[in-house]
């Protein structure tokens, strides 16, 4: 017997910024998904870690969000945990079930990220996303950062002019051009063409996205993520488990680590939070970024994926544009990134986020991704951060994946 723990299933719904649907159901579909993907019912569940953001703030459902969504699936008595960690709510409940796992807690645990954030209320939105940063104003890095902020169109949340900053200063420290980070959005866009759970499936040229309304320079719309509804899940179990089951699809979760920021400017030569993660994550896994045959990273911005593949050692520093402008990142690249299309086109419903992530990888490391796939996938890697403070992301969190050597 080890400690080692699986994916025994995963399921995930449509990422859409149509509203009919609630928060009940959207859980509803993802954990059917789930369950009947790893073959499992609802009695076979020991606990539920449940990740949600903006239920609160956007739908008054301010505590017990999880018992309140799961109820009516037949979740009853057993133990159900909040939680709320910013873009990476769904990352961190993973984490958090695995570790009930290793603890000998449980031998099924049960992940579940939901969102509903499309609702309509621009001001109860915007102050939402306002709420991911330190609404005191007593932030200097996020001073510094948006310092220079360029002028931009329409409604978008702060976060935007954040990644325009970053942006901006990959540009001045490496040369990265607009057309690199255009080249990022349109090869996610073919991606997405491939998946049928995205949100924005209409390929587009460079040419296309450059042309596209600007939201903050250089960003225009189509290299910025839309907010969307959704949710996603994953079921994990103990090494027992997985022989009691003889489940054969099984990915084993290689490392799963969450971190939070620390104070540094925005020019700061300090490892950034990912890089600290990553070098953690692949110590516990007892691999390298050279080890990773694909990777779903926090794209909330094209300039997002150029910074996270740099800080995972996927690609080389300041290499992440040129990377992408030459294929090296696409399906059938090198190292492809954000088979899903990342978050640019499948919409961002951040409780749901990390979870779609790993749905994506755990397909991919099965086999089971159709024309996406990417052959011979034997290790995944899923990046996911949020808030921003000091200087960078508040949390981070990093999760190597493995396929399992049973098929």
């Amino acid at each position: 017997m080890t400690n080692d723990v699986y994916i025994l299933g995963v399921g995930r719904t449509p990422f859409t910024r149509v509203g009919d649907l609630s928060l009940k159901s959207l859980t509803q579909q993802a954990v059917d998904a789930c369950l009947r993907d790893a073959e499992l019912s609802v009695s076979d569940v020991e606990a539920v870690y449940f990740a949600n953001a903006g239920q609160g703030a956007l739908g008054g459902q301010h505590m017990i969000r999880g018992q309140v969504a799961l109820r009516p699936l037949g979740f009853e008595a057993l133990p159900i945990v909040n939680v709320e960690n910013a873009c990476a709510s769904a990352s961190t409940a993973l984490r958090l079930a695995m570790t009930a796992v290793q603890a000998g807690e449980a031998e099924i645990v049960l992940a579940v990220g939901a969102e509903r954030l499309a609702v309509g209320d621009s001001a109860a939105s915007k102050a939402f996303f306002q709420g991911a940063l330190d609404v005191s104003g007593e932030d200097e890095g996020l001073a510094d950062l948006l310092g220079a902020a360029a002028e931009g169109q329409g409604e978008r949340s702060i976060f935007m002019d954040v990644y325009a900053g970053l942006a901006r200063e990959h540009m001045r420290r490496f040369g990265t051009t607009q057309q690199h980070l255009a080249a990022v959005a349109a090869k996610n866009r073919r991606h997405a063409a491939l998946n049928p759970h995205a949100q924005l499936r209409e390929p587009l040229t460079m040419e296309e996205i450059l042309a596209a309304r600007a939201v903050v320079w250089p960003l225009t719309l189509p290299m910025c993520a839309p907010i969307g509804n959704g949710a996603a899940a994953a079921v994990v179990g103990s090494a027992g488990a997985l022989k009691r089951l003889s489940a054969r699809r099984a990915v084993r979760i290689a490392a799963a680590v969450v971190g939070s920021g620390r104070r540094q400017g925005v020019a700061s030569q300090e490892p950034p939070i990912t890089r600290r993660l990553a070098n953690l994550a692949y110590e516990r896994a007892g691999l390298g970024p050279r080890d990773v045959d694909l990777a779903e990273v926090h794209d909330a911005t094209a300039a997002g994926e150029i910074l996270q593949t740099e800080y995972l050692g996927l690609v080389a520093e300041g290499r992440g544009g040129v990377s992408a402008l030459a294929g090296e990142t696409s399906l059938g690249g090198r190292i492809p990134v954000n088979l899903s299309g990342g978050l640019e086109c499948n919409g961002h419903p951040i409780g749901a986020t990390g979870l779609a992530q790993v749905h994506e990888v755990v397909t991919q490391l099965r086999g089971e991704a159709g024309p996406r796939q990417t052959p011979k996938a034997r290790i995944g890697l899923v990046e996911n951060g949020g808030g921003f403070i000091g200087g960078e992301e508040a949390v981070a969190s990093v999760v190597v994946l493995e396929a399992s050597p049973i098929r």
